[in-house]
């Protein structure tokens, strides 16, 4: 299998948002006041604004299927988020899920969940 995500998440603020998604080696490939687009590798996320959004109060998520979910989540402790069940944004370290796969969670800074999976070849 192959890396993947292409998700469509709110943006409380796009240069905060564009920002954070920097420290975890997402580069923007483009961005104007109605849409952006951030990319590290084959994985792909798309932000539209939404400035009134409760990050406690987001149901947004995504899921980002990937070969290495090792390498990813270390890649991403760069960032030093905490990884208690509380804070907006957080990691949370990976762990085997009752239907068999790898995953560990990210919130971002605007209450959006990204399920970070290894796919079954890997997991």
């Amino acid at each position: 299998m192959t890396d993947r995500v292409t998700a469509n998440l709110p943006a409380r603020s796009m240069d905060e948002t564009a920002a954070f998604y920097g420290r975890l080696g997402f580069d923007a490939v483009f961005k104007d006041d109605s849409w952006m687009i951030l990319r590290r590798g084959a994985l792909e996320l798309e932000f539209f604004p939404f400035p009134d959004l409760d990050p406690r109060e987001s149901s947004f998520s995504a899921c980002v299927r990937v070969d290495d979910l090792d390498s990813l989540y270390t890649d991403f402790t760069t960032a030093a988020l905490p990884s208690d069940h509380w804070s907006i944004p957080r990691l949370t370290p990976p762990k085997l899920e009752p239907f068999g796969l790898r995953m560990f969670a990210l919130i971002d800074l605007n209450g959006s969940l990204l399920r970070c999976i290894g796919n079954p070849s890997s997991a």
